[in-house]
């Protein structure tokens, strides 16, 4: 059974920092792309970035790159997004998502239909 739970939300100051674990079971970090997306109210949910499974290549939405990274922990089974300098407008509901990858992956990877399996989410709230 393939779970994905989420953590390390929480209320942040603009200008501050969190890091969001997703920590996965049932399936393999070297077949699995990990994905992670935001929903903020009354907006589509939005790719923010994702680590693809072979090579561990890295794709990141224009209004997050230079802020936020993802790195995965293969022994925890663990994908993190360490996200700096947050914005007001980060505030959302994050999701962490898993898919296959495959050859033309870097044109899909923020669409959410391309994923099979997602954790609950995690509210991350940015706010004076």
């Amino acid at each position: 059974q393939v779970q994905l739970v989420e953590s390390g939300g929480g209320l942040v100051q603009p200008g501050g920092s969190l890091i969001l674990p997703c920590a996965t079971s049932g399936l393999s970090l070297d077949y699995y792309a990990i994905g992670w997306f935001r929903q903020a109210p009354g907006k589509e949910r939005e790719g923010v970035s994702c680590m693809s499974s072979n090579d561990g290549s890295t794709y990141y939405a224009e209004s997050v790159k230079g802020r936020f990274t993802i790195s995965r922990d293969n022994a925890k089974d663990t994908v993190y997004l360490q996200m700096n300098s947050l914005k007001p407008e980060d505030t959302a509901v994050y999701y962490c998502a898993a898919a296959r990858p495959w050859l033309g992956w870097g044109s899909t990877w923020a669409l959410d239909h391309e994923y099979d399996f997602w954790g609950q989410g995690t509210q991350v709230t940015v706010s004076s």
